[in-house]
């Protein structure tokens, strides 16, 4: 059963502050039980968006997207309501997250839902490294957040 809600975080946990959507996942997983509120949540982690991504939006009410940004001018996070695009990302390996609704919008000739963009702050994608302070505490800010938009669910 599709949860009318997904949560859909991207990165690469081996580099450094890329990680920060996994690792938003994993708070958001670890405190699901004690948070009955939020109701049926689906969790979706990946290394990048693809195109078959597209068919996860499915029978969803609204999709929250998350990634780690280096361009985030105004830490800890920016939080954004997106619209299908389709941009340069269209014809490539790896989509962003306006050409997965694109790509949704086509193959099922409706408008995908509602769908927003948390883009955490990082500083250092170098392999091999932990998550930095500062995305650490980026981290804790975009899971309050979080935590707020998974409450204030879909009538």
């Amino acid at each position: 059963m599709t949860a009318p809600t997904l949560i859909f975080g991207w990165g690469n946990p081996s580099r450094g502050d890329d990680a920060l959507g996994p690792a938003l996942l994993d708070a958001v997983e670890a405190l699901r039980d004690a948070h009955p509120q939020w109701g049926p949540v689906d969790i979706l982690t990946d290394f990048q968006l693809q195109v078959e991504h597209a068919l996860d939006l499915e029978g969803r009410e609204r999709v929250l997207f998350v990634d780690a940004s280096a361009a985030v001018a105004d830490a800890p996070f920016r939080a954004e309501a997106i619209a299908p695009a389709k941009d340069s990302s269209f014809t490539s390996h790896a989509l962003s997250p306006q050409g997965v609704m694109h790509v949704y919008a086509e193959i099922k000739g409706s408008a995908p839902p509602p769908c927003t963009l948390l883009a955490i702050a990082g500083e250092t994608f170098e392999l091999g490294e932990p998550l930095s302070p500062a995305a650490k505490s980026h981290l804790k800010a975009a899971l309050a957040w979080t935590k707020d938009w998974l409450a204030a669910r879909p009538a």
